[in-house]
């Protein structure tokens, strides 16, 4: 490092020093600052009481509106969970198992319906009126 640069900051410094150091000490100033700033002191912990009183306050309310809603989302999943033991007590009594599900058995309903209609239509129109209307 040069010489030259570091003369420079030892000046800067030292001239600096002084001047942070020194403090004016009217005699008139010094001890309305210090009352002031003891009342300062008792409000600010008087607030910080009160809102800390009001942060127990809040935090008890905000406790009792999780404990009412936890309390209904319990009862909900109690009555879901008895509903589903019902539902799997009967499935494991019955004998037979299901051997279609509601959706095919509808497919298989319809199919039959499909099927009996065509019956219906190939036995009421005959199949002498057919080659007949074949012919004209």
């Amino acid at each position: 490092m040069r010489k030259g640069p570091l003369c420079l900051m030892w000046v800067t410094l030292s001239i600096m020093a002084p001047a942070h150091g020194e403090e004016t000490t009217e005699s008139g100033s010094s001890t309305p600052l210090s009352l002031s700033a003891g009342s300062q002191i008792t409000e600010l912990q008087q607030r910080l009481k009160a809102s800390e009183q009001q942060r127990e306050e809040l935090n008890k309310q905000l406790q009792n509106a999780d404990n009412t809603r936890e309390s209904a989302q319990l009862a909900r999943l109690r009555q879901e969970n008895q509903r589903l033991k019902l539902q799997l007590k009967e499935a494991q009594a019955s004998p037979l198992p299901r051997l279609l599900t509601e959706q095919q058995q509808w497919f298989v309903t319809g199919a039959g319906v499909a099927l009996l209609a065509l019956l219906c239509g190939i036995f009421a129109s005959g199949a002498s009126r057919k080659r007949r209307q074949w012919l004209n």
